[in-house]
């Protein structure tokens, strides 16, 4: 198999407050909209948003997004917690915190219950540094 892309597609109740909210909140830009599917990207990925009750879907498989847990990287998780959870107040799910294995992190629900691990690298504890790979 060649794989030319790979992105995640979120199956939502709101559309328009998922686009509104990658959008204008974490800065997306579309690259497709359509009234029940868009795509956006970022420098660095993409990803897309689809009405869950559409006829694309697979009878039984119909179900907006649960358990799932999105990565974003950033430059200063402090900046961002501040931004994202006291001026914005998105349902923090877990606070902002240091991790031995390299993260300063913090977890906030967005819209449709998806989770967002906003992440900052930060030097692991001896115990972590050789876990990750060189290079």
């Amino acid at each position: 198999m060649e794989i030319t892309s790979f992105y995640p597609v979120l199956m939502v109740e709101d559309l328009p407050a998922s686009v509104r909210f990658y959008r204008e909140v974490l800065g997306f830009e579309t690259t497709f909209e359509a009234d029940w599917y868009v795509s956006m990207r970022f420098d660095g990925g993409e990803f897309a948003v689809l009405d869950h009750r559409h006829e694309s879907i697979p009878v039984g498989f119909r179900e907006p997004a649960r358990g799932l847990l999105l990565n974003v990287e950033v430059s200063d998780a402090v900046a961002e917690y501040a931004r994202l959870v006291r001026e914005l107040g998105l349902p923090e799910r877990l606070s902002l915190r240091d991790e031995a294995f390299g993260q300063r992190h913090f977890i906030v629900e967005a819209p449709g219950g998806v989770l967002l691990d906003v992440i900052e690298p930060i030097e692991p504890a001896p115990e972590f540094a050789a876990a990750y790979a060189v290079g």
